[in-house]
Parts: C-alpha cells; sequence; structure tokens
C-alpha cells in the first residue's frame, strides 16, 4: 500500500467518523447542556492528545503559543455556534452543508485579511451557494431560522480559524497546535455554559456512551487520522476528501434520525455541495492526477 494510497483512506474514515460525530453529538444533546457538552468535550479531548505531546508542547515559543491561542479562540467561537445550530435546527443533514459553506469563504476573507487574490473558480462558485440557500429558504418546510443562522456563523468562524491555522501550521508542529486548539476551545465554550446555563450530570448511561464516543472517537481519534493522514500526502488529497463530509453526514442522520429532504432541500443541498468543488477544482485535478498516474 502506497503512502498516497493510504492518505486516501484514513481521510475517507476520518470524514465518516466526523459525520458520526454529528449524531453521536445529537444524541448527546438529549441530556446535555449544549454548551456544557461541548465544552467537556473538546477540553477532555485537548488533554487527552496534549498528553501525547508533552515536550513538543514544552518546546513552544511565546510567539508560537499567541498564534496557536488565537486559533483556538476562533475555534471556540465557531464551536458556540456549531453546537447552538445543532441543538435548535430543524435538519441536521442541512446544517452539515451550511456549515461546509466555511470552505467556499475562505478565499474572500483571505483576501480581506491582506492574503493572496482568490481565483476566478471562488467568484464562480458564489453563483452556486447562492442559487442553493435560495432553493433552502424558498421550500415550504425550510426556515432560516436560528439554528440555521448558528450554521452559518459557526462556518464563517470556520473559515477565519483555517485561515489562522494555516499560518500558524507553518510555524507549530501540528499534534500540540491541535491540542492547544481543543483546550482553548473547551474553556471558550465552558465559560459560556458557566453563565447561559445550568449544570446537571444526572444523565442515563446512554448519554454518557454518547459523550464518551464524541469526546474519544469523534474529536480525539479524528483529529489524530487527520494530522497524520496529511502528514502522507498532499494538501489536495485533504482539500477534496475532506468535503464528504456533508454528504456523510446527510447521510447518515437519514438513516439514524429517519430524516427526510424535500426535492427542493435536495437541490439546495446538491448546489451548496458543488459550489464547494467547483471552488477545489485544481485540487480535484490535481488528486485524478495523480491517482491516474499511479494506475
Amino acid at each position: 500500500m502506497t503512502a498516497h494510497f493510504k492518505a486516501d483512506l484514513l481521510l475517507v474514515v476520518t470524514t465518516l467518523i466526523a459525520a458520526a460525530g454529528w449524531i453521536f453529538s445529537k444524541e448527546a444533546l438529549a441530556g446535555f447542556a449544549p454548551l456544557l457538552f461541548i465544552a467537556l468535550r473538546f477540553s477532555g479531548a485537548g488533554l487527552f492528545l496534549a498528553l501525547l505531546c508533552l515536550k513538543p508542547l514544552r518546546r513552544l515559543n511565546r510567539s508560537q503559543m499567541i498564534s496557536a491561542l488565537q486559533v483556538g479562540v476562533l475555534f471556540g467561537c465557531a464551536m458556540v455556534f456549531w453546537i447552538l445550530g445543532l441543538k435548535f435546527a430543524q435538519h441536521v443533514g442541512v446544517g452539515a452543508f451550511l456549515t461546509s459553506l466555511g470552505i467556499v469563504i475562505v478565499p474572500l476573507l483571505n483576501l480581506l485579511m491582506g492574503g493572496e487574490k482568490p481565483s476566478r473558480l471562488v467568484y464562480l462558485s458564489l453563483p452556486f451557494v447562492l442559487t442553493g440557500l435560495a432553493f433552502l429558504s424558498l421550500d415550504s418546510e425550510f426556515h432560516l431560522g436560528f439554528g440555521e443562522f448558528c450554521f452559518l456563523m459557526a462556518a464563517f468562524f470556520l473559515a477565519l480559524m483555517f485561515i489562522q491555522n494555516s499560518r500558524a501550521a507553518a510555524r507549530i508542529p501540528a499534534l500540540p497546535l491541535t491540542a492547544i486548539q481543543l483546550m482553548v476551545t473547551g474553556v471558550i465554550t465552558g465559560l459560556c455554559s458557566l453563565v447561559f446555563e445550568e449544570w446537571s450530570f444526572d444523565f442515563p448511561a446512554a448519554i454518557w456512551g454518547w459523550f464518551f464516543a464524541s469526546m474519544l472517537l469523534a474529536t480525539s481519534l479524528r483529529f489524530l487520522l487527520q494530522t497524520y493522514a496529511q502528514s502522507l500526502a498532499p494538501p489536495s488529497h485533504s482539500a477534496i476528501i475532506m468535503t464528504l463530509e456533508p454528504v456523510w453526514t446527510a447521510t447518515l442522520a437519514s438513516l439514524w434520525f429517519a430524516e427526510t429532504m424535500s426535492l427542493f432541500q435536495l437541490i439546495g443541498c446538491s448546489l451548496i455541495f458543488t459550489a464547494v468543488l467547483v471552488n477545489r477544482a485544481p485540487a480535484l485535478r490535481q488528486w485524478l492526477r495523480s491517482h491516474k498516474s499511479r494506475i
């Protein structure tokens, strides 16, 4: 098995675990307060990863630590909106597609933050995004309510986090950077939970089971696999294969929660997914060429 093929398999598994994380989280929210859940999930996962990289963490200088903390703050804000969206949105699958918009808006935000000029493919993807959202909004069974708005805000902060994380990853090893991100996210969501929620831990065993699945599988294992897989292959692999997450999420949600989507919702989600693929067309071409050359 070549390194690239191994990376492909690991990244597909990563997207499946990430999609399963939506299901784990939704089930855990039947008992946990939303912010408390995300705080315990990410702080626990961050501490677990930190134990695996104590020496690299100690080697970080002040500048590296500040950069990692900044990424963590953005990630924390994204997770506050994401968990609220998961709590209040009508469809988990639709939420996954709305969150995936973060991939589309990264180049535009990067330009505003002094980065490189977006390619024409970014502008080509925007009509697909707007049309997709229109199909979702115009459907008689879909309302762009508070939950859906939270998913859009999560996409915005995830885009900011992606930009800052790319800059930080050039100077900081992936594992300690990820550990710091997760722990900071846990602190931010924990503080929000302390202010706005009442804490209770009197849950059935099944709820705790979903929680530990979210923390150990959908967070710790997911990020470990993703980090390792990205070390085996070019970034184009992660850029295109990771877009499978909303597809798996919608599929698992339909199977597990018996969710149904109307024709308009299916068209809207398909258009948004198309926008992601159009935006990542160069990565897709590179990925296909690399596979073709190995056949």
